[in-house]
């Protein structure tokens, strides 16, 4: 829970660099560029998160490497975090980072489940409604599910909404049992 907590300080600190500078969206980009690199790069991430490496040779490899790639702001926050020793954080960062990003341009991700897969039309149509539902520029996640037979489950924050058909069928199978049928029926 503390890790989070520093990271989202983190993240704040660098939205309010970014709103600064007005490059909100350049300093996401450039934080997936980095965590993309310590996810898919594992010498990379040993080599910034090793207690044996100083920091100013950590400094001076991301200087080198992102210095004409990232803004300057963006790469001075990097070394800060550096310095700090809070590199192993940049991924939770990043994902602080575009929550509070997303937050600020009203989008919501939501996650859909199907039965089947959605063809484009389809994916836009329920991106659609569930704007217009929701009041906010929906980013759907879809998923198929085929147990759920029909219709679709749309969960974000802590919320679901559940119109699957299996959903329904259960609802009726529980009102049925749940429903006393006149005896000139049971004999």
């Amino acid at each position: 829970m503390r890790e989070t907590t520093v990271a989202r300080s983190y993240a704040e600190a660098l939205f309010e660099l970014g709103q600064r500078h007005r490059q909100l969206e350049v300093y996401a980009d450039a934080l997936d560029v980095v965590t993309g690199l310590l996810e898919t790069q594992p010498a990379i991430r040993t080599f910034l998160e090793s207690p044996t490496v100083e920091p100013a040779a950590k400094k001076g490899v991301l200087t080198d490497a992102l210095g004409n790639r990232v803004p300057r702001p963006f790469l001075n926050f990097l070394l800060v975090v550096v310095d700090k020793g809070r590199q192993r954080l940049l991924p939770e960062v990043a994902r602080e980072y575009h929550a509070l990003l997303d937050e600020h341009l009203g989008r919501m991700h939501v996650q859909v489940t199907l039965a089947r897969e959605a063809d484009a039309r389809t994916g836009e149509e329920i991106k659609a409604a569930l704007s217009a539902a929701l009041g906010r520029t929906v980013l759907p996640h879809f998923r198929v599910d085929p147990r759920i037979i029909g219709g679709m489950i749309v969960r974000y924050g802590d919320r679901v909404l559940d119109g699957s058909l299996r959903s329904r069928l259960n609802s009726l199978r529980r009102q049925l049992l749940a429903t006393e049928l006149p005896r000139t029926l049971l004999v």
